[in-house]
């Protein structure tokens, strides 16, 4: 569910940095979300499409590879003006964002003592 590889790649192993990266989603994430909901609610596809489309790179950047994966199907069901399951599409995304989100904190507060050194 949470790979953090590449973001271990991507920051030398820098654990501080990596908390910096994963503290960034978790506060962006959010309110994607939470706009994509206002964004179904009011069949706005367009702002739908736009928001999935850029909450894509940060779940890569996370190693959320299946949130990546629903994603891309949100944005690819509109661009192909099929929205009945845009609502169980969301659903999915958004369960994915919610287990994701619960490692992630758990690897920031099990790194917490990394800033003390």
């Amino acid at each position: 569910m949470v790979d953090l590889t590449f973001l271990e790649e991507f920051t030398k192993g820098d654990i501080s940095k990596m908390k910096r990266y994963i503290a960034l989603y978790l506060d962006v994430a959010p309110e994607t979300f939470s706009k994509m909901r206002r964004n179904l609610d009011e069949k706005d596809w367009n702002h739908l499409r736009i928001n999935a489309h850029s909450l894509k790179p940060q779940a890569d950047f996370m190693g959320l590879l299946n949130l990546k994966k629903v994603l891309k199907q949100i944005e690819d069901s509109i661009n192909q003006n099929q929205f009945d399951n845009l609502t169980i599409l969301y659903g999915n995304a958004f369960n994915f964002h919610q287990e994701s989100e619960a490692v992630l904190r758990e690897f920031i507060d099990n790194n917490s003592h990394s800033e003390l050194l």
